[in-house]
């Protein structure tokens, strides 16, 4: 039996993963974009390619804390440095001068990033990533995370155990392909979706023998829509899901997942009315992608998740802030005749 390492977070060092608030911020990690981050006290953990991490957010920066045994590691904290930057995306995109080149394109998107600086797009594990957002479908964020934590204590690993909170790594393909997964998902409440869960794994695993869920490491060299219907023939993944694997885990930054949120965001702000619309068709979803896509350009995908992060009713206290632009940066000469803007914008 594998001895589970129990850590308390005071036994951390904790070094600077040298980044801003402009850059990162940990909101990140809760607007609908990963679904096992776990927050106590002053810190935020998860499992990461089989390892656990540990974060903290200062006024000036992101930290990750490293057990002070193996602190003197210089290899381990490297790598460690070295996920974090490639998960955030840090070195791929300057986020304050994206916010400023959209800010200048759209002045809906200018009054949003003013409250909601430092959202970036996280660059998950396509496997991971893929049965998330199986879960996700007719859902909400807390009950997805709840369904994750699930799946991860019944079909995970145990990584660690820090202040008398059990880590587990994420489920395998292998794991969730077995027989009687389906029973068993059923039974802890995941509804039709233990089917899709279940039956994507078989049919990964059938198809992919060699692979498994390395294979969708391979889609990430594809173009997108190659990619997006790829992904399309797994069972339980429809367009919107699609694109949200594309943009948060297959590099395809222009990927505009279309849900009841962004609809209504294209519905009040850029004139898709639903009056003429009552419901969501393939030919909308394309057009409402299409207009963002236009509207933003390169790494359209990033712009969009900041204006679907302003419809989270977790972030509503942003919109209410007063004086925020002063903090950020950004120009925020219209928000004093905006605020009557900001009122019909939070979430009802």
């Amino acid at each position: 039996m594998v001895k589970v390492p129990n850590f308390k977070s005071t036994g951390y060092v904790w070094f600077d993963l040298k980044t801003s608030p402009r850059e990162l911020r940990l909101d990140t990690l809760r607007c609908g974009q990963s679904f096992r981050w776990q927050t106590a006290k002053d810190h935020w953990a998860c499992v990461l390619n089989g390892q656990l991490y540990v974060l903290k957010e200062s006024p000036n920066s992101i930290f990750y804390g490293v057990p002070e045994l193996e602190s003197k590691d210089k290899k381990l904290v490297q790598e460690m440095d070295r996920t974090l930057r490639d998960y955030f995306q840090l070195d791929l995109l300057s986020l304050e001068k994206a916010y400023a080149r959209w800010c200048g394109l759209d002045p809906n998107f200018k009054t949003k990033a003013v409250h909601f600086q430092g959202i970036r797009m996280l660059r998950q594990d396509p496997w991971e990533n893929l049965v998330c957002f199986i879960c996700s479908s007719n859902n909400n964020i807390t009950r997805i995370t709840q369904m994750v934590h699930k799946l991860c204590i019944h079909f995970g690993l145990k990584i660690a155990t820090l202040d008398d909170t059990d880590y587990y790594s994420f489920p395998s393909l292998a794991s969730l392909a077995k027989d009687g997964t389906e029973s068993k998902l059923r039974q802890l409440g995941f509804g039709y979706r233990a089917k899709y869960i279940a039956q994507t794994a078989q049919k990964i695993k059938k198809e992919h023998p060699d692979e498994q869920e390395v294979w969708l490491h391979s889609l990430r060299d594809l173009p997108y829509e190659e990619t997006k219907q790829t992904l399309i023939t797994l069972p339980g993944v429809g367009p919107k899901v699609a694109d949200c694997i594309c943009l948060m885990s297959m590099d395809h930054a222009e990927a505009i997942p279309v849900d009841t949120h962004v609809w209504q965001i294209a519905s009040r702000d850029y004139g898709f009315g639903k009056k003429q619309n009552k419901t969501l068709t393939t030919i909308l979803y394309n057009q409402i992608g299409d207009h963002f896509r236009t509207l933003f350009g390169e790494h359209s995908g990033w712009a969009h998740s900041v204006l679907f992060s302003a419809e989270l009713k977790s972030f509503e206290h942003r919109l209410l802030q007063e004086d925020e632009s002063v903090k950020s940066g950004f120009n925020s000469s219209s928000s004093n005749s905006s605020s009557s803007i900001r009122k019909k914008q939070r979430i009802k």
